[in-house]
């Protein structure tokens, strides 16, 4: 037994020293966690998925290797939770995945300084505390609109967990983050530091302590009546004349919701293809049928169109229109997807059109987010996003802080329709919702449309990819505030705090030459603190 034991464990040094199959299982271990996320959705697995690169890291014996682990790790990340995006991007979201994958690289040095060699208990909770805070910043930086947005935050797999919703209401989606990353980190901890243990254990515990203190704390939001809107979602419509034909649908299934006693009709994402505007007869047929309904209908147009400012060109703007037409009520988006809807520093990057489905010409943006006012006294104000606006934290706190009583999010994921992104996409509006206290509206051209309540529940069941139809909802409203839209990103700021001090703490001992030496693996350095209870490993890796 101890002799088969003993080869394993010896083939399973010799793979991990071999550069190409230490890459592999790298990549591999970094893609577990998109199973957290929907389509497979198994929410659990997002709080053991990082194990298995934490111990990859772990084991480097340089930090060379610990950042190329991190790398590779990040980069296979990347891939799966992108994966859909290959129809249209082709080989270049490989590129892409190993350039953002780059942002795990320092991650990586951090773990392995931090994990790195027998573990005492205050070094096990400096790691996770210090190793979230690390993951927390890859999240931030890849949340820029430039780099790809904040899709796959790690902390949205956890949309239907009503712990995590109750945490999103305090700290965001970033809180919840933190969480799961911090889970797996104790987990590691137990694996490989009996020393550490209880430690860990203790961390598991206070971790659920904090949960548990938040569920019964923190506020709640106030409920005040229900608002009844309905989705309209025409479905999978292709072919010579599709744009036509796909109106027309969206006409006949508004008709059939006459006498429902609405608060407000909404279409997808580009359900309208021509400025309203300039073709008075297409206004007109909504028009027709606001009147018929009784409310009304929030459209979405993608096409050449000239905003308050005199800029014309091609919009995605989110229009409400009333029983006797435009209202004037119009968001233009204001966050466009790279390569779907702009392609960044096009001189450079042009060539990207050929290889995909890259804009061929750039979208407009809008210059500033708006709230619309229903009619009547009883109607909610409604927040606009457009598309993967919703993925943004900031914009839908920002519509609540203005005064939304209704987040409402206008998408098209069409050319995906087959892939995980429909349903990664609308699951976004939980955390939207429970975040901000307000229900989420989140319609589309081909599903999924959802609609979330105030603490992120699911409302109804979802129009799927399959579905051609119309649907009313019963949306609870709700009042008052929660600590995210007071505090906002208090957990980014406390993170780089947290992070900054680290690091100021090994400048000073590193001026004072008390870390000068390696010491073998295995072995602990003299401190006891939590940077001086982490080994500093020296075997290179084969």
């Amino acid at each position: 037994m101890w002799t088969g034991a003993g080869q394993r464990r010896e083939w399973g040094e010799r793979l991990l020293g071999s550069t190409v199959w230490r890459g592999g299982v790298a990549l591999l271990a970094g893609a577990l966690p998109a199973l957290a996320f929907p389509a497979p959705a198994l929410w659990w697995f997002a709080y053991v998925a990082l194990v298995p690169l934490l111990l990859l890291i772990r084991s480097a014996g340089t930090g060379r290797r610990a950042a190329v682990d991190g790398w590779l790790g990040g980069t296979g990340f990347m891939l799966a939770v992108h994966h859909w995006l290959m129809p249209s991007l082709h080989v270049f979201i490989v590129v892409l995945a190993a350039l953002l994958g780059l942002l795990w690289a320092p991650w990586g040095l951090l773990v392995s300084r931090l994990l790195g060699g027998r573990l005492s208990g205050t070094a096990a909770v400096a790691a996770v505390i210090l190793v979230p805070c690390g993951w927390l910043m890859i999240e931030l930086a890849r949340s820029w609109e430039a780099l790809g947005g904040p899709w796959g935050l790690l902390g949205a797999s956890q949309w239907q967990v009503a712990p995590a919703l109750r945490l999103a209401s305090v700290g965001g989606i970033w809180l919840v983050s933190l969480l799961v990353v911090a889970v797996n980190t104790a987990l590691t901890v137990l694996l490989v530091a009996s020393a550490a243990r209880t430690a860990a254990v203790v961390s598991l515990v206070a971790g659920a302590v904090v949960v548990g203190t938040v569920w019964v704390w923190a506020p709640r939001p106030e409920r005040s009546g229900v608002a009844r809107i309905a989705i309209v979602q025409p479905g999978v419509i292709e072919g010579p004349g599709s744009v036509q034909r796909r109106f027309a649908r969206s006409e006949e299934l508004t008709r059939s919701l006459a006498g429902r006693d609405l608060d407000l009709v909404v279409w997808g994402e580009s359900s309208v293809a021509v400025d309203p505007v300039r073709r008075p007869d297409v206004a007109a047929r909504i028009a027709a049928l606001s009147r018929l309904v009784g409310a009304d209908v929030l459209v979405n147009v993608d096409a050449r169109q000239t905003d308050a400012s005199g800029r014309t060109g091609i919009f995605k703007s989110a229009v409400l229109v009333g029983p006797h037409g435009l209202t004037g009520d119009r968001y233009d988006k204001m966050r466009l997807v790279p390569f779907g809807e702009y392609v960044p520093a096009r001189s450079a990057l042009g060539w990207a059109t050929s290889m995909g489905r890259a804009a061929g010409e750039d979208r407009l943006r809008g210059a500033r987010q708006v709230t619309m006012a229903l009619p009547g006294t009883d109607r909610p104000r409604i927040g606009p996003l457009v598309c993967f606006e919703s993925a943004f934290p900031d914009m839908s706190r920002q519509l609540t802080r203005d005064g939304a009583q209704v987040l409402v999010a206008q998408s098209s994921t069409s050319s995906f329709q087959h892939g995980w992104a429909p349903a990664q996409h609308a699951s976004l509006g939980a955390l939207r919702a429970a975040e901000n206290g307000r229900p989420m509206v989140h319609a589309t051209l081909t599903g999924v449309s959802a609609v979330y309540g105030p603490q992120g529940e699911r409302i109804g069941a979802p129009l799927g990819t399959g579905t051609s139809g119309a649907e009313v909802f019963g949306v609870p409203m709700a009042g008052g505030t929660t600590l995210y839209v007071r505090l906002g990103d208090w957990p980014l700021y406390g993170a780089l705090a947290v992070l900054a001090a680290f690091c100021a703490f090994e400048g000073v001992r590193s001026v004072r030459g008390r870390p000068g030496r390696s010491v073998p693996v295995g072995a602990v350095s003299s401190g006891g603190g939590a940077p001086d209870g982490v080994a500093a490993v020296t075997r290179s890796a084969r």
